[in-house]
């Protein structure tokens, strides 16, 4: 089988196929690109997240540090403003230590402890509110000479002199930085731990403002882990707090501690974030108070393998979004398919002239609808069929039967007019009347009119009642209500008049002496409503059920003009929402209710 006919046997001649393919590679493309785009964009979201987490955890280390900062240097404000601790402290640093000694003595002597206030005590009770301090030292600018106060709260007395030790020198040199301890005073001191950090920060006299000496504070860089006890789960790659000349005053990794750090000129290059030559993604926090720089590092391995399972789930979850893609269509358009070619199999049968073929199909969709439109236009066109034929038969018998009464009707006239006279020379002018009423109807009834109206119909039910009215004189009384604007409207011939003879010949009480007939005609939305109402014998619910029965069975041959017969003539040339209804309770009477069109039209017979 070659490419051609493959083509035309299932793609040129087959629309559903076609369809489908499209909407296939529709849909691949679209998720397939979708796909992709959501694992860049959630890739780069977490890429993002992550760095966040990282940053978040920076921003705790750096307030932390600003905080360790502050404490520092709360110190000394706290120290200068008490005036007696500050010139304690003064006293310390300018004089040798036994005459601090000596000096605190004489002051406490004389004047209490609001006299005189210990600078070491003061030193010694800091220390202890921070538990991150692991030295405080205080340097004397004129005894050349280190304090340093340990976690023992013991103080340990270093001389430094000049030509002995760098340390003065050191001292001289201005620093309102974070920093690494200075070698030299850790050799001093006797400090070799790598973890820590020193502030330092100038001690000058109250009175003369001239420096006396400094405080220097070592912080343990283990502490900076409290700022990180909340992230440091999530928290990728590491975490470094540098002083300007590189040294690592903490490190998450604890890889550069005691070492300046490597890449410290890639790090001076990052304005905030960005991407190192070695493919690391690096995040600069510069803090002005303390001047110390918290990075944060994350290798881009590490962030593409938390990246590597939101790939895998994406593709996993667009490769089944694939699948059920084209699985549902296939078998939707499958299902289409099939009931299109139903309904195009049912359509050539009725070409074929089978008008009793209905479609299956009771879905609600827009098949299923065509489907009922089809089966309801088969119907209506059996209906049709059946309704023009019925009418026609039946309207060829109305005619026959017309034309039988029709046999010489001068004849019956003259007759009519001449016993009316006669019963009027013998002075029964009711007779004249009675007969007189029963000529016209007769007229009306034989008499061809090619537009026959309400009006028309209602004078007949005029006519037949006033016959009885003068037969029943002062038993019956009768009323016709009608709008005027109705009485030019097409009715049906004899729609109403077998009504009114059905009840003078079933519902009429001659006994009584009360009798009512009230004809009320009006519009109730597309119909025109002609309720006729008497108080006569009434029904039982029994034979009120036979009667309705009755009334849906088809007309025989032969039979006379009846309720049946309106109710079935109405339905054959309107609609089954046309025709006669009943109401009726035993000794109150009957109403009757003919439904006729607002509008006959052409279609009413007239003869």
């Amino acid at each position: 089988m070659g490419i051609g006919t493959i083509y035309k046997n299932y793609f040129k001649n087959n629309l559903f196929v076609r369809l489908l393919l499209l909407f296939s590679l529709i849909t691949v493309v679209t998720i397939i690109s979708f796909s992709y785009y959501m694992y860049r964009s959630m890739s780069k979201a977490a890429i993002d997240r992550e760095l966040d987490v990282q940053k978040k955890a920076m921003s705790n280390v750096t307030n932390y540090l600003g905080g360790k900062y502050d404490s520092a240097q709360s110190i000394l404000f706290d120290m200068y403003r008490d005036s007696s601790l500050a010139a304690g402290v003064t006293f310390m640093l300018q004089h040798p230590f036994q005459e601090y000694v000596q000096h605190g003595l004489e002051q406490y002597n004389l004047g209490g402890n609001s006299a005189w206030k210990d600078g070491l005590t003061y030193f010694k009770n800091r220390m202890d509110d921070d538990e991150d301090i692991s030295d405080l030292i205080l340097y004397s600018a004129d005894q050349q000479t280190l304090y340093v106060l340990g976690r023992n709260r013991q103080l340990k007395i270093v001389p430094v002199n000049a030509a002995h030790s760098y340390v003065p020198d050191v001292m001289a040199m201005e620093s309102k930085s974070a920093a690494l301890p200075n070698v030299w005073v850790r050799e001093a001191a006797d400090q070799w731990d790598n973890h820590l950090y020193a502030i330092r920060t100038p001690i000058n006299d109250k009175q003369t403002l001239k420096n006396i000496g400094q405080q220097l504070i070592y912080f343990s860089s283990d502490g900076i882990w409290k700022a990180l006890k909340n992230d440091k789960e999530e928290v990728k790659g590491t975490i470094l707090v540098l002083s300007p000349d590189g040294g690592v005053l903490f490190d998450s990794s604890d890889r550069y501690y005691g070492k300046l750090y490597p890449f410290m000129d890639q790090v001076n290059s990052v304005y905030e974030n960005s991407a190192s030559n070695q493919g690391d993604y690096v995040t600069k926090l510069t803090q002005n108070k303390g001047n110390f720089i918290v990075v944060g590092i994350v290798p881009k391995t590490e962030l593409e393998a938390s990246t590597r399972g939101i790939g895998t789930t994406i593709f996993t979850i667009g490769g089944i979004c694939i699948f059920f893609a084209i699985l549902v269509p296939f078998l939707a358009v499958l299902s289409i398919a099939k009931r299109t070619n139903q309904i195009i199999r049912f359509t050539r049968k009725v070409k074929q002239g089978d008008l009793n073929a209905r479609i299956p199909d009771a879905r609600e969709d827009e098949l299923g609808q065509i489907s009922r439109s089809f089966n309801d236009m088969i119907e209506e066109l059996n209906q049709y069929i059946d309704r023009v034929y019925k009418a026609e038969i039946k309207q060829k018998h109305t005619e026959l039967t017309a034309l039988q009464a029709r046999v010489n009707p001068h004849f019956l006239y003259n007759t009519l007019e001449v016993i009316r006279m006669r019963a009027i020379s013998q002075g029964a002018h009711d007779v004249g009347e009675m007969i007189y009423s029963l000529s016209a109807l007769f007229r009306s009834f034989v008499q061809q009119k090619k537009i026959y109206t309400l009006k028309d119909e209602l004078e007949a039910c005029r006519l037949y009642l006033e016959l009885f009215q003068i037969r029943y004189k002062d038993k019956f009384t009768y009323s016709i209500e009608c709008d005027r604007k109705l009485a030019s409207l097409r009715v049906m011939k004899m729609s109403l008049q077998p009504v009114i003879e059905n009840y003078i010949v079933h519902g009429l009480r001659s006994e009584s002496t009360d009798n009512k007939l009230n004809i009320r005609v009006k519009q109730a939305d597309e119909f025109l409503h002609v309720q006729v109402k008497d108080n006569g014998n009434g029904m039982t619910p029994e034979r009120l059920n036979e009667l309705e029965h009755w009334m849906q069975m088809e007309e025989t041959e032969g039979e006379s003009f009846g309720l049946r017969s309106i109710n079935q003539r109405l339905k054959l040339l309107y609609g089954s929402k046309y025709g006669v209804t009943l109401q009726s309770e035993l000794g109150k009477g009957t109403v009757v209710d003919v439904w006729l069109p607002m509008d006959a039209g052409k279609e009413v017979p007239d003869g």
